[in-house]
């Protein structure tokens, strides 16, 4: 039984512990100081930070993936109609919008 439970917790830990792999890229030494400054504001290293955006990054492509299955179709796109403002300035319209469309949900 001590031997199961030290096999189930090492194997537990296996799964747990990530490999890390050390990479080169090529970016722009400006973007790379902001995206630092970035991470030093937020209070997490650099690595984490970027990891954290890769994995956003795959994420969404697994979801756009899912969903395009789940529809049925190879693409997607998104239809509307684009709005010209005549006068004013478009959050004035926005703000319009917003408060019709709210005004319109049952509470």
């Amino acid at each position: 039984m001590k031997a199961f439970i030290l096999y189930s917790v090492y194997s537990v830990y296996r799964v747990i512990r990530v490999v890390k792999v050390k990479t080169s890229i090529y970016i722009s030494k400006d973007l790379w100081e902001k995206f630092k400054v970035c991470a030093s504001k937020r209070g997490i290293e650099v690595s984490r930070l970027l990891e954290d955006i890769i994995r956003d990054e795959v994420l969404e492509d697994s979801l756009d993936s899912i969903l395009l299955e789940l529809a049925g179709v190879d693409v997607y796109e998104v239809d509307f109609e684009p709005i010209e403002v005549s006068e004013g300035i478009i959050s004035d319209l926005v703000r319009v919008m917003r408060d019709e469309r709210s005004s319109s949900i049952p509470r």
